[in-house]
């Protein structure tokens, strides 16, 4: 194995300089992310393991945004054009996640027997799962901006 090979480039392949995504503001991003995996992940798992008959709607949807935030949390780590659209469509779905339980957390309360990460827009957690997805979009589509140039 040659000294290239070794280190991920194959003869012959070109390597592309990856677009930071987490410098300046996206450093924010990155933490406020993190902090939502651990808080999100850690709270549906308790609940799942010991409560899930109560709430079961209620505690996979907060499972899911886990997920998503966990997915979001790697992409801007990973960074490049792929992740970044990657990341890009994830907060459009989680933006939507939120307005969908968010409506309808107010619409039929009694279809949420418990609170979600999203239930209320995310009052729970200061409103940031609403917050979070529409600064991370303008972060996002800034940082192409930034990488056309």
């Amino acid at each position: 194995m040659t000294a290239t090979e070794e280190n991920g480039i194959v003869p012959g392949e070109t390597r592309k300089k990856r677009t930071r995504l987490i410098s300046g503001p996206g450093m924010l991003l990155l933490w406020l992310y993190g902090v939502m995996v651990v808080g999100a992940v850690s709270r549906s798992a308790v609940q799942i393991s010991t409560e899930f008959d109560k709430a079961p709607l209620a505690y996979s949807l907060s499972a899911v945004a886990g997920v998503v935030y966990g997915f979001i949390t790697y992409s801007l780590v990973r960074g490049g054009e792929t992740a970044r659209r990657a990341a890009l469509v994830c907060c459009a779905a989680e933006l939507a996640g939120v307005l969908i339980v968010g409506t309808w957390t107010l619409v039929e309360p009694s279809a949420f027997p418990d609170a979600t990460v999203w239930s209320d827009y995310g009052m729970g957690y200061l409103f940031i799962p609403v917050l979070l997805p529409l600064s991370a979009m303008y972060w996002l589509r800034k940082a192409r901006t930034a990488a056309t140039r």
